[in-house]
């Protein structure tokens, strides 16, 4: 993991692992909340349904009641990575933080 990530967003790479590590899934992802409590969650992918780990991550902070979100981390293999839910519930320059499944830090997006 990268030495300069601060504390905090390292945390969320850790969450966002461990998500993705659970089910063997495609991604994990994370966010944090304005009050600074995290949600973690992988991608699911059914029949007729596909949510990806950073919309399921924001829908389950979202169901809990949080008013906003101040950072997030998508781990992945993907070339690129969809950062729209966390723009539209999060505003804009907010942080994404991109990493790989050894949680190297490949990018750090701000919507």
């Amino acid at each position: 993991m990268s030495a300069d990530l601060p504390a905090e967003d390292a945390k969320l790479v850790t969450l966002a692992r461990a998500a993705r590590a659970r089910t063997r899934a495609a991604e994990g992802a994370s966010v944090r909340d304005t009050d600074g409590r995290t949600y973690a969650a992988c991608t699911v992918q059914l029949d007729t349904v596909r949510l990806s780990a950073l919309q399921l991550a924001v829908a389950m902070a979202v169901s809990s009641g949080v008013k906003g979100i101040e950072a997030a981390a998508v781990v992945t293999e993907a070339d690129e990575v969809d950062v729209e839910v966390v723009r539209y519930f999060g505003g804009a320059a907010l942080p994404v933080v991109v990493a790989n499944g050894n949680g190297e830090v490949r990018d750090v997006v701000h919507t």
